[in-house]
């Protein structure tokens, strides 16, 4: 049973299909990037999975429970949400003392992540004080405080520097390595993408990708191939009936994941033409919107 687990899970708003039929896992031990473009049902699914909204179907779980049924849910389950706030006339250390308090953890953890975050010379600052990148290092304080098995941040480089950004890739994977679960919902591929183990992609609330990143992204140095033929569709059928992935690009496929060779190889046993054939490198951003319908 995986730390995470989506199964099924549909969210309709009146006649709006936020997330439809979504199914993935998250896994110990590994970093998982939750892509996809704006509007796309990312924070739809992390709000169901952590009990803020109702699912219209299906499950999300955290080691087949739900968020509702976690004994001292912080000590399991440490979330960034977008819309993290806090009392402005607060200290960060008094702020991170309440949630010590409700949550049952020991008071020496307040120290304890505001080191972790960076934030131990303004921890006795008033909150309102704070820049967007101080209030972003709260949150993940505020989220690491009952030491929790699964990490969910949302949006985690929101109002980070380039030293702050850095800073984040190297404290997903420390968390990663110590044994959690980590899952990170962007939509902005280049920020996640140096970090990451395993990646889902969604659009439209719908799974378009999942697996881990070289496999479902095709990265810079993964082998695509550009060929023509005289019948496309049934080329492509072919070769995705082998597991392949095609993209159509004008009048060329766009296959992922193959060489040149192989390309050609299945040409020969369906018989097909081949009118041009030729490597051709895309980068990881091309592939995303590719998997998201060129949505941004």
């Amino acid at each position: 049973m995986a730390p995470v687990e989506i199964r099924d899970l549909t969210k309709r708003f009146g006649s709006v299909h936020a997330v439809s039929d979504l199914s993935f896992d998250v896994q110990a031990g590994r970093v998982t990037g939750f892509l996809g473009p704006n509007g796309a049902g990312k924070s739809t699914t992390l709000r169901a999975l952590l009990g803020l909204v109702h699912p219209t179907a299906g499950t999300a779980t955290f080691d087949g429970r739900s968020y509702d049924e976690l004994d001292r849910p912080s000590a399991h389950v440490g979330a960034v949400l977008e819309d993290a706030a806090f009392h402005p006339g607060r200290s960060a250390r008094n702020h991170l003392r309440v949630l010590a308090t409700t949550g049952e953890h020991p008071e020496g953890r307040v120290d304890e992540v505001l080191a972790a975050v960076g934030l131990e010379d303004a921890a006795d600052r008033r909150v309102k004080g704070y820049s967007m990148g101080m209030r972003q290092r709260l949150a993940i304080a505020a989220a690491l405080l009952g030491d929790p098995e699964v990490l969910i941040l949302d949006e985690p480089t929101n109002g980070l520097d380039p030293p702050g950004i850095r800073w984040m890739r190297g404290l997903v994977r420390e968390q990663a390595a110590n044994g959690r679960a980590v899952l990170i919902s962007s939509h902005v591929l280049a920020e996640v993408a140096q970090s990451v183990d395993d990646v889902v992609v969604i659009a439209e609330g719908e799974l378009r990708g999942h697996g881990t990143l070289e496999n479902v992204l095709g990265g810079d140095d993964g082998p695509a191939t550009e060929v023509r033929s005289a019948d496309q569709e049934r080329l492509a059928g072919a070769i995705e009936q082998r597991g392949h992935v095609v993209q159509r690009d004008g009048d060329s496929l766009l296959v992922l994941g193959i060489t040149p060779g192989e390309v050609g190889e299945i040409a020969g046993q369906e018989q097909i033409t081949i009118l041009g054939l030729a490597p051709r490198a895309r980068s990881l951003e091309a592939a995303f919107f590719a998997l998201t319908g060129g949505e941004t």
